[in-house]
């Protein structure tokens, strides 16, 4: 080859071409290592939950082991009690799940005689395969047993949120060492925590009170394994749009199975209050700006992740999106991406009683 021969320039198909195939390459690498890259993942965003209270441990005077040990000693606390009632009820669900499924398809059977008695005939077989009652606490045991799945990992969780935290207070100081820039990129990780954290912290304590009320209103009515659905109603809490109503369907079809028709009523009633009452006003109005993403990539984030990652996906759809859009958004290159992730803009209306002034009318003045 020639010397000083410039290299082609790609044209913006062919640019265009290359991200997608990037793209691709890159989700399927973190779809095929999903098992290694959720704990982590998970361990990231406890982290970011804990880390305020390690630095508040450390303002008040303690010394850096003394606060880590008492923050690890509260996750384990946590995370022990949570896995203890979790294990145990989801044992109990998978033993007498089966006997359920039975129950359920008698109800179906019923349903199709009782639609037949009032002239509308229909078929077993087509009432199954529009809607399958059983196959709805088959499809709860299968994402109940993916979320226990994550929680068998919770010992390299916790070792990874230790070493996180440890790690945590020398960052900085490597940053301005190896980056040419590091204050801009200071900046950036510090938006991303403090917007993880602020929505996190609240997603939190909303969900722990969402669980607490569905456990407390499913225990009233008298409903098996309150406790797991009201775990269910906490973890799910967590998934937008359509969480609360994957968690509902579960327990409202076991009160009809084992109580009824009325008990069904009052259990789905219960889930509506609380999901409408924290969902469209408590959470709104404790958010403030909203999330800072458009409704449907809040929908599309949640299936793509879900894709990607499984249950703990939809799980960190909506902290995993946001820090992408805040990463596009540091970049002048890949800022209106990240525009058009976000929330509706409105357009700019022209003040009253001032028409636009042409060119030829500014230039005269």
């Amino acid at each position: 080859m020639a010397a000083g021969r410039r290299v082609p320039a790609f044209t913006p198909a062919a640019k265009v071409l290359l991200l997608a195939a990037a793209f691709v390459i890159v989700i399927a690498g973190l779809k095929a290592a999903a098992s290694l890259v959720t704990p982590f993942l998970l361990a990231v965003f406890i982290a970011v939950l804990a880390a305020p209270a390690l630095h508040l441990l450390r303002r008040i005077g303690l010394p850096n082991w003394a606060a880590m040990l008492i923050v690890v000693a509260l996750l384990l606390g946590i995370g022990g009690g949570v896995i203890a009632l979790f294990t145990g009820s989801l044992n109990q669900f998978n033993t007498t799940l089966p006997e359920y499924q039975e129950r359920l398809s008698g109800v179906s059977a019923d349903l199709v005689t009782w639609l037949d008695v009032h002239g509308l005939h229909i078929s077993r077989q087509t009432l199954d395969s529009l809607v399958d009652p059983s196959r709805v606490l088959g499809i709860a045991g299968n994402l109940i047993r993916g979320l226990g799945g994550v929680l068998t990992n919770a010992l390299l969780i916790l070792l990874t949120v230790v070493f996180i935290l440890s790690e945590a207070a020398g960052l900085p100081h490597k940053l301005h060492r190896a980056l040419p820039s590091p204050d801009e990129t200071l900046a950036d990780l510090s938006e991303i925590m403090h917007t993880i954290n602020h929505y996190m912290a609240i997603k939190t304590s909303t969900s722990l009170i969402t669980g607490v009320v569905i456990w407390a209103w499913l225990t009233w009515i008298g409903v098996d394994f309150a406790v797991l659905w009201g775990m269910l109603a906490f973890l799910l809490n967590f998934v937008p749009n359509i969480g609360s109503v994957i968690a509902a369907i579960p327990a409202v079809l076991l009160a009809l199975v084992q109580l009824g028709l009325g008990p069904a009523v009052v259990a789905l009633a219960g889930y509506m209050v609380v999901n409408i009452t924290i969902g469209s006003l408590v959470e709104p109005r404790i958010m403030g700006h909203g999330l800072g993403l458009s409704t449907l990539v809040v929908f599309t984030s949640l299936i793509f992740w879900g894709y990607v990652l499984g249950p703990a996906g939809m799980l960190l759809s909506v902290p995993l999106t946001m820090a992408v859009k805040i990463a596009l958004d540091a970049n002048p290159s890949t800022r209106p991406i990240a525009i058009l992730l976000g929330p509706e803009i409105e357009a700019r209306r022209p003040r009253r009683g001032r028409k636009p002034v042409r060119a030829s009318e500014g230039d005269a003045g």
